[in-house]
């Protein structure tokens, strides 16, 4: 057997670390598949400072609303990169969220929610895959500049339970680092968009602001 010496060996790590091999996620689930880095299923909780309710801190914020009447409403706080459920006056849910970048931003206003769609995929964006290899060549793929070439293939983005609210941009779980880092969607973790999305019927009022 051929012996390799401290040198080389260092050589063939080094020549591996500053290879540019795309990221795979190595999860098999569905919902953590290739196309989710995108919207960010391969962290579990949130990164950034936990929401405290009743004494209980947590990453995923906290829902508090059933058996709660009244007229649902949602508020989206940029600055505070948080979530709140109304039923009527009273606050019965917050969630985490990620919002725009500067380049695309989450405008402020007040809308409604007018299409909800539980396993939504985006239009626009998603990754490209190599169908040999299965190695993601492009992470971050717009349709609407990057196509897939020979031998390769595009996934759309998943959005679980998508609720539009203002044209392109809706509500979704997905990839929550901390900051703003989305395309103009909200981002809230699985749980939370779960139980927005359970509550919030069509023609509900969002306010972004």
């Amino acid at each position: 057997m051929k012996k390799l010496s401290i040198a080389s060996l260092g050589l063939t790590l080094t020549l591996l670390i500053s290879s540019c091999v795309p990221y795979t996620p190595t999860s098999t689930s569905s919902a953590r598949s290739n196309a989710g880095y995108l919207t960010g299923f391969d962290t579990p909780d949130p990164v950034g400072p936990a929401i405290t309710h009743n004494g209980i801190a947590s990453p995923q914020g906290y829902w508090d609303g059933d058996g709660v009447t009244g007229s649902p409403s949602i508020r989206i706080n940029l600055n505070d990169q948080r979530a709140y459920f109304y039923k009527g006056k009273t606050l019965v849910g917050v969630s985490p969220i990620s919002t725009g970048t500067d380049g695309h931003g989450t405008p402020k206003g007040r809308f409604k929610v007018t299409q909800k769609v539980a396993d939504h995929k985006s239009s626009l964006y998603g990754i490209i895959k190599d169908n040999a290899s299965g190695l993601t060549i492009n992470n971050d793929a717009d349709t609407r500049i990057d196509k897939p070439g020979p031998g390769e293939t595009f996934e759309a983005a998943p959005m679980p339970y998508f609720m539009r609210f203002n044209r392109t941009i809706g509500m979704h779980a997905g990839f929550l680092p901390g900051y703003p880092a989305s395309h103009g969607c909200v981002r809230m973790p699985d749980a939370m968009a779960k139980k927005f999305f359970e509550n919030t019927p069509l023609r509900s009022t969002v306010i972004v602001e």
